[in-house]
């Protein structure tokens, strides 16, 4: 069998168990504790290896700014296609969808297939990326949920400035991050993975293993398939993924990539799922609006819609992450890649196309 079918096989099978374990994770507590381990554990101590084995290279503070770059794309590109979808832009699920769909949540559905596919050296530029992806789901879509907020609720006031402070501290504070700056503290110092000491090696090497399977297994956990409004959100996740595409064909063709581990990396990495921290940003308003006793169908943001959002965004990130590294051999052709954002496009616009052409036909049957 093909290494690298084999390898597929793998992991989906470990997101095949998840999935069958769904019924011996019964509360979320549960769920959320598998993923807590993999935040707080197991992922921390790969990018810390990942990073200590690669050179330091002044190429690597590129790309946390070509990845804020990515997500200002998205945050554009999103609102003037919602009307298509038939979805107000100022309406709660509008400004719902703007806040999440341009955020990344790499760690738990990226890192761990291009931990196994493309190898470490990938692994720690996709980390560095996702320090600037948190700069901006911390700091620029705080600002931008405080504003919306704002202009729902004219008579509240906030302090900004000590609420992004109060972010910046969390941000330095979350494991993967604080363990980065450790890891390239110790890279300027001169020290290398192999110059540590065995103890703290044999340390990390074990609670690294633990991450692939721990994080498969939770996407199994989290696939949810029995949701109202499935198609819509899909539609949007199709979208998404297709602009993400073309976005990554472009940079490939202006930076001219052409080593392939590099090209893959470009192309999954902004397939990753949407984040949890703009999610955290609409609980904090909502709670808000729910103490001034503001009715649901007034509030900024509709949080329901969030967490299906969330929920469906994992698996189908994943799902597509998982393909392309698969069939990575396709995929260094720039045509293909091409081809393949239009495809996705294509499939979560001509549906809804087909729809409205129905729809439209329809009243006209009636009215004749």
């Amino acid at each position: 069998m093909n290494d690298a079918l084999q390898k597929s096989l793998t992991l989906i099978l470990l997101i095949v168990l998840g999935i069958f374990l769904k019924s011996k994770f019964k509360n979320k507590e549960m769920v959320g504790g598998i993923k807590e381990m993999v935040l707080t554990i197991a992922l921390p101590s790969t990018i810390f290896i990942a990073l200590l084995k690669i050179p330091l290279d002044s190429t690597l503070i590129l790309v946390p700014f070509i990845t804020i770059i990515f997500n200002f794309f998205l945050y554009f590109i999103i609102p003037p296609i919602l009307g298509f979808f038939t979805i107000d832009k100022d309406s709660s699920i509008g400004r719902t969808i703007k806040m999440l769909l341009a955020s990344l949540a790499p760690g738990l559905s990226c890192f761990p297939f291009v931990a196994e596919f493309l190898g470490e050296k990938s692994l720690a530029m996709a980390a560095m990326a996702d320090v600037g992806n948190k700069f901006f789901v911390l700091i620029f879509l705080y600002i931008i949920a405080l504003n919306m907020f704002l202009a729902s609720n004219k008579n509240e006031n906030s302090n900004i400035g000590s609420k992004i402070k109060s972010l910046l501290i969390s941000m330095v504070k979350e494991p993967i991050n604080s363990i980065m700056i450790v890891a390239i503290v110790l890279l300027t110092l001169g020290f290398r993975y192999k110059t540590l000491p065995t103890l703290v090696t044999d340390i990390f090497d074990k609670t690294s293993a633990m991450m692939t399977p721990l994080i498969l297994i939770f996407i199994g956990l989290a696939v949810e398939l029995k949701q109202k409004k499935k198609r819509l959100i899909v539609s949007l996740l199709f979208f998404r993924a297709g602009v993400s595409v073309l976005f990554s064909a472009l940079l490939i063709l202006l930076l001219g990539i052409h080593d392939s581990s590099l090209l893959l990396l470009a192309l999954v990495l902004p397939l990753s799922s949407v984040s949890f921290w703009p999610f955290a940003h609409i609980s904090m308003f909502n709670l808000k609006e729910e103490q001034l006793s503001v009715p649901a169908e007034k509030r900024t943001f509709n949080l329901e819609f969030a967490i299906l959002i969330l929920a469906f965004s994992l698996p189908f990130s994943s799902g597509l992450i998982l393909g392309i590294l698969s069939f990575g051999s396709f995929f260094i052709n720039t045509s293909h890649i091409l081809y393949m954002g239009i495809t996705l496009i294509a499939i979560a616009v001509v549906p809804m196309f087909i729809a409205k052409l129905s729809l439209r036909h329809s009243k006209t049957a009636f009215k004749n």
